[in-house]
């Protein structure tokens, strides 16, 4: 959950969902669920000031955290079972008149998934758009497409490196006739989304004791996002790594920003 001043649109989204109810095949449906995964989404509720409240830490301590309590506003199906909307844009939402007045908490995939992993929530699920083309998530559906993006994460070679110019390295440029194309659009795509990202530089990175070199993603950003930024690009990148892993690193490294003097960013901000 999170504030966000920039108006939520999702029209890769909207264009997947279309594809999707018109064609519905492997293809269709897994690039509907990609964009889901990076997707943003407004979730009416009533937000409360933060309020005290005990937890257990790992130690197995009782310690106070304040924390912003929200109460979803939630929807019914005909069989009386409570799912959270997830509006796509605010003209969606608009179409709901029980989200008038209502706080906009913004929400995504991995929140939906949080929250309906807690023990006491009896929701079943979310509905993106439930009054225009709507599309919904099971809390089953869920909690397996989130194991399955946990797996993907862990197994996509993402390497956050810290090195200096005295490290024994070798960098490259990639092999024109192999040039990762499909892997590039998609890292695009998802950077075009954020506007914390001002440029990408894309390198072949190899240590000394590497069998083969990896794919080195280079992002000037600002803002303290770097975990977020770089998930996203493991997470667009995974499908189309081929067998190669992928590093990335801040621009503000030193290291880095000698790797790429000279180097036309992939991706800049428009």
């Amino acid at each position: 959950m999170s504030k966000n001043e920039k108006p939520i649109t999702n029209p890769d989204l909207l264009e997947a969902i279309e594809d999707m109810q018109e064609d519905n095949n492997p293809d269709t449906v897994n690039h509907m669920i990609d964009c889901v995964m990076k997707a943003q989404f407004i979730s009416p509720g009533m937000v409360s000031k933060p309020q005290n409240v005990a937890k257990t830490d790992e130690n197995g301590s009782t310690v106070m955290q304040q924390e912003t309590q929200v109460q979803f506003q939630l929807i019914e199906n005909q069989n009386k079972e409570k799912f959270f909307p997830a509006f796509t844009d605010q003209e969606e939402k608009k179409k709901w008149k029980l989200s008038e007045g209502k706080h906009d908490v913004i929400m995504t995939f991995d929140g939906f998934a949080q929250v309906l992993a807690e023990k006491d929530c009896n929701v079943k699920g979310f509905v993106i758009n439930p009054f225009g083309k709507s599309v919904a998530f099971p809390k089953q559906m869920v909690m397996s497409l989130k194991q399955q993006k946990e797996e993907r994460e862990k197994n996509s070679g993402l390497r956050k490196q810290s090195l200096s110019p005295d490290d024994n390295v070798q960098l490259g440029d990639p092999d024109p006739d192999k040039y990762p194309i499909d892997m590039m659009a998609s890292i695009i795509n998802f950077l075009q989304e954020r506007n914390d990202v001002e440029k990408a530089y894309l390198k072949m990175f190899k240590r000394e004791n590497d069998e083969k070199p990896s794919y080195l993603v280079i992002v000037d950003f600002e803002g303290e996002e770097m975990e977020e930024i770089f998930k996203g690009i493991s997470l667009s990148a995974s499908p189309h790594l081929n067998g190669y892993e992928l590093s990335m690193m801040p621009y503000s490294v030193p290291f880095a920003k000698q790797a790429v003097e000279g180097v036309d960013p992939f991706f800049t901000a428009e």
